[in-house]
């Protein structure tokens, strides 16, 4: 998959998620071969005005590259402005949200709010489009909700604003995370637009991005909630196109992961930061496992980083006896 002149390795991305798609994340995911990551949503108004914070989402690693920069607001001269200074920091691309479901975002018009102004969001694109020399992607929904399935349109006026590239979350805001993703709005899309189409919308499984491939003929697929304590998925995703066996995880390369990610967030944030949002992590690494829910409420009550460890190694050890 190209996005202009831009060859993504495999046809994988990593979808943007605030909390989640940071520094340490997108390097695990790096690993198991992921196409294009993306980062957390990045505020163009926090750009503007030199917010430190905001500064700080930005940071990338050249070993992590290509890394998409997805920047959120509702005034194309600021996002425009906006998407130059992160082109000047070496994204390399920059992806526009267009479709965060909450209230504080849509509530300041950002977000998939956009999507009730088709006109907007092209007045938005081409501007964007006409600062910047790398790629530019957008990423919708379906729709507002489910009277206002709207994405041919949106999408429609994407391409003519010359973007490289859609992202469809087929749900509407009105769904937010909830109910199936409806992939034949992908579809639609994917034949109403001559520009790649990324499906994004309940990738929980290699077979399930192969069946998105197959059924919506989008150009590559993106993952969102499925690749949270699952980074391996990008891998088996590229195993099951190229016709390989999927390489299934071991217990111990799970709880490996896991304090890989903990290590990780300890170098980039520092150990207070490093635990506090590992607690929601681990809870993703051992989804499903025997004692899941009684390892939850230590792993959340850990404070220290060998605590958290520890706690890992013991709770590794207890599943191997079973």
């Amino acid at each position: 998959m190209f996005l202009g002149k831009m060859q993504l390795k495999v046809p994988t991305v990593l979808a943007p998620m605030a909390g989640v798609t940071d520094l340490p994340f997108r390097l695990l995911c790096k690993k198991q071969g992921v196409g294009l990551l993306v980062s957390e949503m990045v505020s163009a108004k926090g750009l503007l005005y030199d917010n430190q914070k905001t500064f700080d989402l930005l940071k990338t690693l050249p070993e992590e590259q290509p890394v998409a920069i997805q920047l959120f607001g509702n005034e194309p001269q600021e996002l425009a402005k906006a998407a130059k200074i992160v082109e000047k920091m070496g994204a390399a691309a920059i992806d526009i949200n267009m479709g965060c479901p909450v209230p504080k975002i849509v509530n300041n018009n950002e977000g998939s709010a956009l999507l009730k102004k088709p006109e907007l969001v092209y007045e938005i694109l081409a501007r964007v489009r006409d600062s910047l020399q790398i790629p530019l992607t957008v990423k919708i929904r379906s729709g507002w909700d489910k009277d206002s399935i709207n994405a041919i349109t949106v999408a429609q006026k994407a391409a003519k604003a010359g973007v490289d590239a859609i992202a469809i979350h087929a749900r509407t805001r009105e769904q937010f995370y909830q109910g199936q993703a409806d992939w034949n709005v992908i579809k639609q899309v994917v034949d109403s637009v001559s520009i790649p189409v990324i499906g994004n919308g309940d990738i929980s499984t290699p077979a399930k991005a192969q069946e998105m491939f197959e059924f919506t003929g989008c150009a590559a697929v993106m993952v969102g909630r499925g690749a949270e304590g699952n980074p391996w998925i990008f891998q088996q995703i590229s195993q099951l196109l190229q016709g390989q066996e999927i390489k299934q995880i071991t217990l111990e390369e799970r709880f490996a992961m896991l304090l890989e990610h903990l290590n990780l967030l300890v170098q980039h944030k520092g150990k207070i930061i490093a635990v506090k949002e590992m607690r929601r992590h681990a809870l993703s690494y051992v989804k499903g496992l025997p004692f899941a829910t009684e390892y939850r409420g230590l792993f959340n009550r850990a404070t220290e980083v060998k605590e958290f460890e520890n706690l890992s190694i013991d709770y590794l050890e207890r599943l191997l006896k079973i």
